[in-house]
């Protein structure tokens, strides 16, 4: 791997000395990013995605403005640039451009769509880049930014994210929109239909759980999450019709954890230092039964740290909003052998989250 890398780091000398030395097209993509992130938030905030989903013909730049009440100016540029990112297609006649979407747009970015990403981009837009926003701050001082972002205390993170009912609700359909397009697949990394008593832990709106009961008819999935979250769930994300999912509330580091076959920490301890994570961790293994496990669901870094991107920029995320970071499979595997778990089996799904399973 030494090598590999030592060659990648020679051909990519290379390739800077005969290009982006002479003009850093790397870089320009580079400092451009967020430009390209804020033109597909406002053009899902705008509702232009759900007007051209709606509309059964193309439609002009002045009609997308008049009908979403915004200047012609701004939606003309606005549509170029999806059209440059080819979030848009547009045809040219005699009478202008005419715009309508394509196919990523319309299965990812209308709200109408099962597989909607709208709110995980609306969370990203109005909290995480906020948040962003004081990244020098976060790495100097080594702590999230709630308080220079909002003005909120950052002591206790889920009090700052859970700042309002509307912010939570908008997190809780952001988590949705994730498990809609990668929750299957960690899900069914492993044949859990061994474990028919499964506990959610952080489980939030219930989108894993569905897939659990879903996927294996025969488990019973309960969603241990703070009171505030479990009303929220009932109110708007789990039908009461589904008996197999059932709620504790409580909050899982100061409360008893019950007895059940399997728990799932998805997401869950790349919130937290280490430390905490085998303190949760330990708890668990007391109350799980013999013969059962831990699922965790995180996106993983590679050994070598030298990726992947997403998992690189997500562990930053971690440190402007949390106390936590992504790790490796092995730096989880530690924490799960330091709380008395084994037979510690990892599975790569080829998307943004991975499964790791522990046995006691």
């Amino acid at each position: 791997m030494k090598k590999e890398r030592g060659f990648l780091t020679v051909q990519w000398t290379k390739m800077s000395s005969a290009e982006d030395l002479e003009y850093p097209r790397l870089l320009i993509q580079y400092q451009n990013g967020f430009l390209i992130s804020k033109v597909m938030f406002a053009a899902c905030e705008l509702g232009v995605f759900d007007l051209l989903r709606e509309s059964e013909d193309l439609l002009t730049s002045k009609a997308i403005a008049e009908q979403l009440g915004s200047s012609f100016q701004g939606m003309e540029r606005l549509l170029d640039a999806c059209v440059g990112l080819k979030l848009l297609r547009a045809e040219v006649k005699k009478e202008g451009a005419f715009y309508g979407n394509t196919e990523i747009s319309n299965l990812y970015l209308t709200k109408s769509s099962p597989k909607s990403q709208y709110h995980n981009l609306m969370y990203y837009s109005k909290t995480i880049y906020l948040c962003w926003h004081y990244l020098t701050d976060a790495v100097r001082e080594g702590k999230n930014q709630y308080e220079r972002a909002f003005g909120i205390s950052s002591k206790d993170v889920f009090e700052a994210l859970y700042r309002s009912e509307e912010e939570m609700i908008k997190f809780m359909y952001g988590l949705n929109a994730i498990w809609s397009i990668c929750g299957r697949d960690v899900i069914a990394a492993f044949d859990l239909s061994l474990f028919p008593v499964i506990y959610d832990l952080g489980g939030g709106a219930g989108a894993l759980a569905q897939e659990c009961v879903s996927l294996y008819p025969n488990c019973s999935v309960t969603i241990f999450d703070l009171p505030k979250v479990v009303q929220t769930a009932k109110k708007h994300f789990v039908s009461s019709e589904e008996q197999r999912i059932t709620f504790h509330e409580g909050d899982f580091f100061a409360d008893p954890v019950p007895e059940a076959d399997l728990y799932i920490l998805a997401r869950i301890l790349h919130d937290w230092a280490d430390e905490k994570c085998v303190q949760l961790l330990k708890k668990v293994q007391k109350a799980c039964k013999t013969g059962g496990g831990v699922l965790l669901v995180e996106t993983l870094l590679n050994e070598d740290r030298s990726g992947p991107l997403e998992s690189q920029l997500y562990s930053i995320n971690m440190l402007v909003q949390t106390e936590g970071k992504e790790r490796t499979p092995a730096e989880y595997s530690s924490l799960l052998t330091a709380a008395g778990f084994r037979e510690i089996e990892i599975k790569r799904t080829g998307k943004l989250y991975d499964a790791i399973l522990g046995r006691k």
